[in-house]
C-alpha cells in the first residue's frame, strides 16, 4: 500500500471513493458534483487529501482534511474531515495507516492538533481514534446552525 498526498491528476482515481463515502451517508451518487467539488478544495488549497492506494494502483482510502486555527494557542489545527475505506479494504490497516498519514502531516506543518467528530454509532471508528490516542472532549459541545433558516 503507498499512501500519496492528491493533487489535481489524482482527482479520478479519488472520486469513486468520495462518491461511496456520500452514499454510506445517505447522499445521492454525484461522481461529476464529486470531481468539481474535490478539484475545487485542491486547487485552490482549500482542503488536503491523502489516497491509499493498492498494489496495482487502485484508491482504496482516502481522508480530507481542512484547516482551522486556534485563536486561544494561536496555533494551527487541522480538522480531519472525512475518512473513508473502501469496502474491499476494510480491516486491513488501510484507515490506520491514513490516521498516521494525517498526523504526520499535522507534525510537519506545526499544527497543535487534530480535530475530528464522529457519529455516535459509529463504535468501529471510534475504537480506532481511541486506539491512536485521540480523546474524547467531554468539556464543550458542539452546536450547529442550518443557515437556510430564516434571518431574524
Amino acid at each position: 500500500m503507498n499512501i500519496i498526498r492528491c493533487e489535481e491528476r489524482h482527482i479520478d482515481k479519488l472520486v469513486p471513493l468520495f462518491d461511496a463515502y456520500q452514499m454510506f451517508y445517505h447522499q445521492s451518487s454525484d461522481e461529476s458534483a464529486a470531481k468539481i467539488f474535490l478539484s475545487t478544495r485542491i486547487r485552490n488549497g482549500e482542503s488536503v487529501v491523502f489516497i491509499a492506494l493498492d498494489a496495482k494502483e487502485n484508491a482504496v482510502g482516502f481522508t480530507q482534511l481542512y484547516p482551522l486555527f486556534s485563536s486561544v494557542s494561536m496555533q494551527p489545527v487541522w480538522l480531519l474531515n472525512d475518512l473513508y475505506v473502501s469496502q474491499t479494504a476494510r480491516r486491513s490497516g488501510v484507515g490506520e495507516a491514513l490516521m498516521e498519514k494525517a498526523r504526520r502531516f499535522a507534525v510537519e506543518t506545526g499544527a497543535k492538533g487534530i480535530e475530528l467528530e464522529t457519529g455516535v454509532e459509529n463504535v468501529q471508528a471510534q475504537a480506532l481514534y481511541e486506539k491512536l490516542g485521540y480523546q474524547r472532549n467531554t468539556d464543550t459541545y458542539r452546536y450547529f446552525l442550518p443557515v437556510t433558516t430564516a434571518l431574524k
